[in-house]
């Protein structure tokens, strides 16, 4: 039986330097000590107590317009050819019914002023948000501030009068592997609770829930409706947000993931000042030194490039395919995972210096970076940020060949999802159109994508979609 990933919110919280919100550090080099006395009982009872009264209780619904239970059904009433033939009698319409779908997860005050830190897919597409803090059932608007699905983070706003406790920053960069820790989160909607366990692992990356990954390992029991909940070590200062799990059953296996504080402070800085998340850009595809690739650099570690796309940073200033990155002003790349988390904690329009190893020659390249927000040529297998005035975009492999019951000959790229109440479900495309020409540009990889947006930017643009064997058009911005 295959893993699933359950996503179970990740709160993450750091030294933020907005004008909103001053966070209260303790000392990032704490001393380590074990009991020596059998008089001594070990209780971290006033170590957490505190945190726990900053955990709250999300809850966020949505309304729904759901008209079939499955994918292939609805594509199937929806064919040109079945309403030839029956007419619009099974039409959408027919089975429209409109529902709230509700979630539930946790959240950590940040700040006296009612800032709250929270994953991202516990009020994704929110119409309302609900929020309580601990055991107190009186309820409270949550006003969304920001998100960032790449990160997985969201930021939410309660007012009242009533005196927050906001929770103590730690520092993840400290952390060590057995180092003790606590999970605190509200699951189940029980009110809050304590897990313990220690730091399995630290910097795993590879995971394969967000775009930029980092995550905390824990043993710690996270379970539904801890997403967005606290990780703190034992002083009780926050260390990380809950986020997910591997599971086979949907119980704890002890393999649960937190994204680190120091991932969080530029996120939530950037949320919280501009509602939103710009990142640096270089416009590369990127790849890892295995074993092979090894024989011919001087280095072992570093981000290989791949392929550089047109009209990007990376040609721009003179990267050029099978380069490797060993480190960015000064500070060591590892790995591709390590190369895009650090692209993306700069600015754009921000001067870096890239150290290059190139035939076995060391050499620095000037680069100034461009804005991800507004290119998908890095992308190499999805977009998880939504285009075109909402779509979700994947290329098509032979799990979404199966999915969405598309022919093998098939070129172009898939809508995997439409954003709800979005200009383009307004538009028409549905999820399972594939997307084969914008204006005049042949749509078969992300780099026609982005290629069509920089062109015709700040236009409205012709879509042309494939939807089983029938090309249609649509116009949207």
């Amino acid at each position: 039986m295959k893993k699933k990933l359950l996503i179970i919110s990740t709160l993450i919280a750091t030294q933020l330097f907005a004008k909103t919100i001053d966070f209260e550090m303790m000392d990032k080099n704490p001393v380590r000590v074990t009991p020596n006395s059998n008089n001594e009982i070990l209780s971290f009872n006033d170590s957490v107590k505190n945190s726990v009264n900053s955990i709250v209780n999300i809850s966020a619904k949505k309304h729904v317009d759901t008209n079939l239970d499955s994918v292939p059904l609805q594509q199937m009433f929806n064919d040109p050819l079945f309403k030839r033939f029956f007419g619009d009698q099974f039409g959408e319409n027919q089975f429209k019914q409109n529902r709230v779908q509700r979630s539930l997860g946790s959240g950590v005050i940040v700040s006296k002023e009612g800032y709250i830190v929270t994953n991202n897919h516990v009020i994704e597409n929110a119409d309302e948000i609900t929020v309580t803090i601990g055991d107190d059932t009186t309820e409270y608007n949550g006003k969304l501030i920001g998100r960032d699905a790449d990160s997985d983070m969201a930021v939410i706003k309660i007012e009242t009068e009533k005196t927050l406790t906001p929770i103590k920053i730690g520092d993840s960069n400290s952390l060590k592997v057995g180092d003790l820790i606590f999970a605190i989160g509200n699951p189940f909607g029980i009110g809050s609770t304590v897990t313990q366990g220690i730091i399995s692992a630290l910097n795993k990356n590879k995971v394969g829930i967000n775009r930029y990954e980092n995550y905390i390992q824990t043993d710690a029991s996270i379970n539904p409706g801890n997403s967005g909940g606290a990780l703190v070590d034992s002083r009780g200062a926050l260390i990380g947000i809950n986020t997910a799990i591997i599971s086979k059953s949907g119980g704890n296996n002890g393999i649960g993931f937190a994204i680190p504080i120091a991932m969080v402070q530029d996120v939530v800085t950037k949320l919280v000042a501009d509602g939103k998340v710009t990142r640096g850009y270089l416009g590369v595809a990127i790849g890892d030194v295995d074993n092979e690739l090894a024989k011919v650099y001087k280095r072992k570690e570093g981000a290989l490039i791949l392929d550089i796309s047109a009209d990007t940073p990376a040609s721009k200033y003179g990267l050029k395919r099978g380069d490797l990155i060993y480190a960015i002003n000064g500070k060591a790349v590892k790995d591709r995972t390590s190369l895009q988390n650090t692209i993306a904690s700069f600015k754009p329009e921000e001067k870096i210096v890239l150290q290059v190893e190139r035939d076995r020659k060391d050499i620095d390249l000037n680069i100034v970076l461009g804005d991800r927000t507004s290119s998908l040529a890095e992308v190499q297998t999805d977009s998880s940020v939504p285009v075109l005035g909402g779509l979700k975009l994947s290329l098509i492999d032979a799990e979404n060949q199966k999915k969405f019951r598309l022919p093998t000959e098939i070129t172009g790229i898939l809508i995997s999802d439409v954003e709800p109440k979005s200009q383009a479900e307004e538009s028409g495309f549905q999820s399972g159109d594939v997307i084969i020409q914008i204006e005049d540009i042949e749509i078969k990889t992300f780099a026609n994508i982005d290629a069509a947006l920089k062109k015709y930017k700040e236009k409205y643009k012709r879509v042309y979609v494939n939807r089983y064997g029938q090309t249609i058009l649509f116009v949207t911005q």
